[in-house]
């Protein structure tokens, strides 16, 4: 136990918490930014093609049944909006907690939409996870705030 003791106090000064925190929140912000560019036509355009999904082939699978969205138009317009916004400020580290419990939200939904990607959501939400857990730390504009 001392040796696995001394090798903790060893590795971690490596990485310090900022770092952690900055890493997890560009990582988890990439794929949904990613997503979210290719749904815009232009500022404020939403392109007919999410829409055309959620009202047409994506289904929520909740305990082996299908169901389609509620308000698909309002999903596909709050989910593209998500993944535009939500990146951002996690990025920033602006409402860097609630914005990364957004995104572990809509991971959660895209794991009932997509159950076979499991393994990839599962990815996405242990990143969100760590932001919420870290928080924005000394890189982001919450803490910057927060000294003002």
């Amino acid at each position: 136990m001392r040796l696995l003791s001394k090798m903790d106090s060893l590795l971690k000064p490596l990485v310090p918490t900022w770092l952690a925190s900055l890493v997890l929140r560009v990582a988890v912000a990439v794929p949904f930014w990613k997503s979210g560019v290719t749904k815009w036509d232009g500022f404020g355009v939403l392109s007919d093609t999410p829409i055309f999904l959620f009202q047409s082939e994506f289904k929520l699978h909740i305990l082996g049944q299908q169901y389609a969205f509620p308000f698909p138009t309002l999903m596909a317009y709050a989910s593209s909006i998500g993944e535009i916004l939500l990146p951002i400020l996690v990025v920033l580290g602006l409402f860097t907690r609630m914005s990364a419990f957004g995104l572990l939200i809509m991971t959660a939904i895209i794991q009932l939409t997509f159950p076979g990607a499991w393994a990839l959501h599962l990815t996405w939400a242990a990143m969100a996870i760590g932001v919420i857990a870290l928080g924005g730390d000394r890189l982001s504009l919450d803490r910057f705030l927060n000294r003002s």
